[in-house]
């Protein structure tokens, strides 16, 4: 019984500490967004500040019209990215033409 207890909080203690899986994908940007514009052909498409409790970061979206892929990007102050969401099929809505409304 104890050591059945003990495996099970060395496996619980050993998943509390372990750094997150999104640590990997994580690096400097002017190197990640280099490999994003010579690897995928994507650019800079859109971004954003995001205020958190601790450190306001930079959210960017990478894409290629070219490929149809993109990659999100969380940008922090030390100039660290971390990749948070790739995928395939970018698309860009159209802007809408503002409304004229009815001459009267």
């Amino acid at each position: 019984m104890f050591k059945r207890l003990l495996g099970v909080s060395l496996l619980f203690g050993m998943a509390a500490t372990a750094p997150p899986a999104l640590a990997a994908s994580c690096g400097d940007r002017e190197a990640m967004t280099e490999k994003l514009a010579s690897g995928y052909s994507e650019r800079l498409t859109a971004g954003g500040l995001q205020k958190g409790r601790t450190e306001a970061t930079v959210i960017e979206v990478w894409a290629s019209d070219e490929t149809g892929t993109f990659t999100v990007l969380v940008t922090h102050a030390n100039g660290i990215s971390c990749v948070v969401a790739t995928g395939s099929s970018f698309f860009h809505l159209p802007e809408k033409a503002p409304d004229t409304g009815t001459p009267s």
